[in-house]
C-alpha cells in the first residue's frame, strides 16, 4: 500500500513535469511568433506638426513678444518673417532645426508676415503662413535714470527712474525695472509722483557693491495706451563710504571715510532768516564755477535775494543748498551761521570736497535750527522711514 502510493505519486509528478515543460515550450513558441510579427511591422513615419505661435490675423501683438515657429516629428527647413515692405526680420534656428524665433525686435503699429516650411519624418513638406499686426501705442515713454551708466556712486545714492509720461499702472511699471546687485541687496520702490520712482535699500549701500539697472519697458504698457520706447542697461559701482556730518551748533563738518575721521572743516550754515534744513542729504552734482541765483528758488533780488558767482559748488538739494567756496565768510566759518542756507567753506576746503566726493555721498545736517529736509527735495529719500518706504506711495 505504501509502496504503491509512493510509485503512484512519482508517476503523477513526472507526468506533470512533462506537461509543464510542454506548456512552457508551447508558450515560448507562441510568444516568439507574436513578437516576430510586431517587429516586422514598424509604425509608419509621422507627418510633421508645424506650429506658428501667432495665429493668422492676430492684432495688437506686443512687439516685445518673440515670434516663434516650431516643428514636431520633423525639422524646419525655411522660416521667413517680413514686414509690410518685404524687409526680412532677423532670426535664429536652434541646433535641432525644430524651433525658430526672431532676434530683431519688431516695431510698433506694423504688419508682419511669417512663413515657415518643415518636413516630417514621412518626408512630406508642410508650409504655414501667418499675418499679424503689432499694437499701436497712444504715445511712448522714455525712461531716464540717475545714476548714469559706468558711474561710481556714494553709499547714499538712490536708484532713480524718470518716465517722461505719467504712469497709470505703477505696479506694472515696477516689474519692468529690474535691479540686480552683487552682493545681493534687498530694496524697495517708492513713488514721488506719477513720473518718478526711486529704489533704495533699507540702509546705506555697502562699499564695493555692483549695481545693474535693467529697464525692460519695450513692448510693454504702463497704462493709458502708453508703451515703453526703449530698453536700457545701466551699471554702476558703489565707492568708498563718505559721510559728511555737519553740525550747525559747533559749525564744523566732520568727514568720515569708511568710518574713519579724515578731515574736519569749519562751516557757516544758513542764518536765522534762511536756516538750513536738517536731515540726510545726498550729493547730486558739482560745478567748478556757477552763479548762485536766489531767483531760481523763488527769492527775488528786491526781497533780499542774490546772484553770486562761486567756485567748487556741490549740490545737496534741488532747493539750492550747496557746499561751496565762500571766502567772504571765512571769518564766520566755525563761529556763526551767516549764509542763505548753503554750507559755506573756505576755498581750500570747498576744493577738497569737490575733488574727493562722488555723487551719492552723504551729508547729515544737525543743529542748524532749520526744518526737516523734505524727502522730495533732491535725494531726500533717507528722510522717509523704511516702514513707510516699503509701502511704495503708489
Amino acid at each position: 500500500m505504501g509502496m504503491w502510493g509512493r510509485r503512484g505519486r512519482g508517476v503523477v509528478m513526472a507526468a506533470a513535469a512533462v506537461m509543464l515543460i510542454a506548456g512552457c515550450s508551447g508558450g515560448g513558441d507562441s510568444s516568439t511568433g507574436a513578437g516576430s510579427t510586431s517587429s516586422s511591422t514598424p509604425p509608419p513615419p509621422k507627418p510633421v506638426t508645424l506650429t506658428l505661435a501667432l495665429n493668422d490675423g492676430a492684432a495688437d501683438v506686443s512687439p516685445g513678444l518673440p515670434v516663434i515657429a516650431t516643428a514636431a516629428d520633423g525639422k524646419l527647413s525655411e522660416v521667413k518673417l517680413t514686414n509690410a515692405d518685404g524687409k526680412v526680420v532677423e532670426g535664429k534656428m536652434n541646433p535641432e532645426s525644430t524651433q525658430w524665433n526672431n532676434t530683431e525686435p519688431l516695431g510698433y503699429g506694423k504688419t508682419y508676415k511669417l512663413s515657415a516650411t518643415a518636413t516630417g519624418e514621412d518626408g512630406k513638406p508642410q508650409t504655414k503662413e501667418s499675418s499679424f499686426t503689432t499694437v499701436k501705442p497712444r504715445t511712448l515713454t522714455y525712461v531716464s535714470t540717475n545714476p548714469q551708466d559706468g558711474s561710481t556712486i556714494g553709499v547714499g545714492q538712490p536708484l532713480a527712474f524718470y518716465f517722461d509720461e505719467p504712469v497709470a499702472d505703477k505696479v506694472a511699471a515696477e516689474k519692468m525695472l529690474e535691479i540686480t546687485t552683487e552682493p545681493k541687496v534687498e530694496g524697495a520702490f517708492y513713488w514721488f509722483n506719477k513720473k518718478e520712482v526711486h529704489w533704495r535699500p533699507e540702509k546705506f549701500w555697502a562699499p564695493g557693491t555692483k549695481v545693474t539697472m535693467h529697464v525692460k519697458v519695450y513692448g510693454k504698457t504702463v497704462g493709458d495706451g502708453i508703451y515703453g520706447q526703449e530698453d536700457r542697461i545701466i551699471t554702476t559701482t558703489v565707492g568708498d563710504s563718505m559721510i559728511y556730518e555737519a553740525d550747525g551748533g559747533t559749525h564744523q563738518v566732520t568727514v568720515k571715510k569708511n568710518g574713519q575721521v579724515i578731515r574736519t572743516m569749519p562751516t557757516s550754515m544758513g542764518n536765522a532768516a534762511n536756516t538750513t534744513p536738517t536731515g540726510t542729504y545726498v550729493l547730486m552734482e558739482k560745478h567748478d564755477r556757477m552763479i548762485m541765483d536766489s531767483t531760481t528758488y523763488g527769492l527775488a533780488l528786491e526781497n533780499g535775494g542774490y546772484k553770486t558767482p562761486v567756485s567748487w559748488a556741490y549740490r545737496m538739494s534741488n532747493s539750492g543748498i550747496f557746499f561751496h567756496q565762500a571766502e567772504w565768510s571765512v571769518g564766520d566759518q566755525g563761529r556763526r551761521n551767516v549764509s542763505h542756507g548753503c554750507l559755506n567753506l573756505s576755498p581750500e576746503n570747498a576744493k577738497w570736497v569737490y575733488d574727493n566726493s562722488n555723487q551719492g555721498d552723504v551729508v547729515i545736517v544737525t543743529n542748524s535750527g532749520g526744518p526737516a529736509l523734505e524727502p522730495w527735495d533732491g535725494f531726500g529719500d533717507w528722510q522717509v522711514p523704511w516702514n513707510q518706504w516699503v509701502q511704495g506711495n503708489r
